[in-house]
C-alpha cells in the first residue's frame, strides 16, 4: 500500500478580493490549507475569528481552474485578469445561505498548489484505509 507522508498540514494566508455592496474592491483575509492525510482536498477558511467559514475544494479542481473554467454547482472557478491587469482565479462559492464571488491571485494559488504537489505529487494520492477505519471505530 502506498503510504502518504505524515508531514504536517500546509497553510498559506491569502487575500480574497471581493466587491462590497457599493462595488468597491475589498480584501477578505483567508487561509489555504492542505493535509496530506486528505490528499485530494484543499481547505479555504475565511470570516471573523468567532465565526469562520470553511470550504473543502478538490485540489484537481483548483489546478484546472487556474487555466480554464472548472467546476459545477457549489464551487466554480475560472481564470481571469484583475482590475490591475494581474492574473487571477475567480472563485464562486454557493450555498443555501448565500453566494460569494471572489478573486484570488494566480501566483498565490499556484505557489500554494506547488507546495502541495511537492508533498503529494498528482497521481500518487492515497488514503491509509487501516488508519481511517481505526479512527472511525475507536472510542473518543
Amino acid at each position: 500500500m502506498n503510504q502518504q507522508p505524515t508531514s504536517r498540514t500546509l497553510s498559506q494566508p491569502v487575500a480574497l478580493q471581493c466587491l462590497d455592496a457599493r462595488g468597491r474592491s475589498i480584501d477578505l483575509p483567508a487561509v489555504l490549507g492542505y493535509d496530506p492525510a486528505d490528499p485530494w482536498a484543499v481547505e479555504v477558511v475565511f470570516g471573523k475569528p468567532t465565526e469562520t467559514v470553511r470550504w473543502l475544494i478538490g485540489r484537481d479542481l483548483l489546478l484546472q481552474g487556474m487555466t480554464e473554467p472548472a467546476g459545477e454547482g457549489d464551487v466554480q472557478l475560472s481564470p481571469s485578469i484583475d482590475e490591475y491587469g494581474r492574473a487571477c482565479v475567480v472563485l464562486e462559492l454557493c450555498s443555501p445561505h448565500g453566494r460569494l464571488v471572489t478573486q484570488l491571485a494566480t501566483r498565490d494559488l499556484g505557489a500554494f498548489l506547488g507546495r502541495t504537489l511537492a508533498v503529494v505529487p498528482e497521481g500518487t494520492e492515497s488514503v491509509d484505509l487501516d488508519r481511517l477505519v481505526q479512527s472511525l471505530t475507536s472510542e473518543a
